[in-house]
């Protein structure tokens, strides 16, 4: 092979696109979210809806689906199988009556409490390499970077 030719295949090996490793953290912290919520019976997916809850109560369904990085189809399969576990609760929305707000119950305001622990660790352990300046700038790239692609001003 000439050396020109090696050069380039050398190039093609570099380091992969930041979206990959974004997309890599995602999945690692997903299975084991899951993992770690598994004796729970709820998903990871499930998990995320009800800490959205748990920061913002009284959400329509859209709104908790655009908060918990779903989509409206899936959210509804969602909402109906944490309602039948008694960890959420809809009500009528007393200005628009035909608007149905969600809210957590006492058992999924439990169950976030007996997670939380475990979900911090398990937050630590994925950024126990980095100092206490490096976590602050990480969570401000990341803040940013979602924001740019949601549209948001540039920070």
């Amino acid at each position: 092979m000439a050396p020109q030719a090696m050069e380039d295949d050398t190039q093609v090996e570099a380091a992969p696109l930041l979206l990959y490793a974004v997309k890599q953290v995602e999945l690692a912290v997903r299975a084991h979210l899951d993992e770690l919520l598994r004796p729970t019976g709820i998903t990871a997916l499930q998990y995320t809806a009800l800490t959205v809850l748990d920061r913002r109560d009284g959400l329509t369904s859209a709104e908790l689906a655009r908060n918990s990085f779903v989509t409206p189809q899936a959210m509804r399969d969602l909402v109906t199988a944490l309602e039948k576990r008694d960890l959420i609760t809809r009500r009528h929305d007393p200005a628009h009556r035909r608007r149905l707000l969600i809210a957590l119950t006492p058992t999924g305001q439990a169950l976030l409490s007996a997670t939380r622990d475990d979900v911090a660790a398990l937050e630590e352990r994925m950024l126990g390499g980095l100092s206490t300046p490096e976590r602050h700038a990480f969570r401000d790239y990341l803040n940013r970077a979602r924001t740019a692609l949601a549209g948001g001003p540039a920070q």
